[in-house]
């Protein structure tokens, strides 16, 4: 899943990308209200954590205009107001949840969660074959046994779990995984496939993960016996 943080102090943005790549999320960072609309026009975002008090437009404004092109992606916004009037606001405005400074970073990271969760109650737990992804836990299991992966190993297997049956290119992977920074023309991606495919399909015939030449990778619902 991959996050969007505007947040205007360095630091603050800083800690908040640490402790989310830390649960395995993929993140985005900007300071301002402009970097963000430009942000969201290009990429997909599974959630954005917004700051009130981002040089203009305010995360308030952002949020507003969001909201009215149709935007309804889950948002959780930071404050330091700490008025009802200013919460209410925020809410009205099209805020999922509102966060109010200083916090606790586990605080944050309980809300991020929830708000994935109520996103989509369906996606919860995805599963191929023997193959299950506990999104809440961020835990993956084969056959029941735990799997081990790293942050981008799990961005990409949930990724293309949740797209199961479903080509998925080298560029998808690259702009849903990864952050802008990232350079999309590396094989990095196709290390981090490599690396995925020896956890769920080593030393089995029959496969889940596929590699459609010339345009990227499909994992099946079922294990299938070779490659397509």
């Amino acid at each position: 899943m991959k996050i969007l943080v505007v947040e205007d102090d360095e630091d603050m943005r800083s800690l908040l990308c640490e402790a989310l790549v830390d649960e395995l999320y993929a993140v985005d960072s900007v300071a301002t209200g402009v970097e963000a609309d430009e942000e969201m026009a290009v990429n997909e975002y599974d959630l954005v954590i917004l700051d009130w008090s981002i040089p203009p437009p305010s995360g308030l404004d952002l949020l507003k205009s969001w909201r009215q092109a149709g935007i309804r992606l889950p948002v959780l916004m930071l404050t330091g107001k700490r008025d009802l009037a200013d919460r209410v606001s925020g809410l009205d405005s099209g805020a999922d949840d509102y966060l109010t400074k200083p916090f606790a970073i586990e605080e944050l990271l309980a809300r991020v969660r929830s708000l994935m969760r109520r996103r989509d109650r369906s996606l919860e737990r995805l599963q191929a074959g023997d193959l299950v992804i506990d999104r809440a836990s961020r835990s993956v299991t084969l056959a029941g046994t735990a799997v081990r992966l790293t942050a981008k190993e799990f961005g990409v297997l949930e990724y293309l779990v949740a797209r199961k049956d479903q080509v998925v290119t080298r560029t998808e992977l690259a702009e849903h995984v990864w952050d802008h920074a990232f350079d999309a023309m590396s094989n990095t991606v196709d290390v981090i496939v490599y690396r995925v495919r020896k956890r769920i399909d080593s030393d089995r015939t029959h496969k889940l993960l596929h590699t459609v030449t010339g345009i990227g990778y499909l994992l099946s619902s079922e294990r299938q016996p070779v490659d397509r």
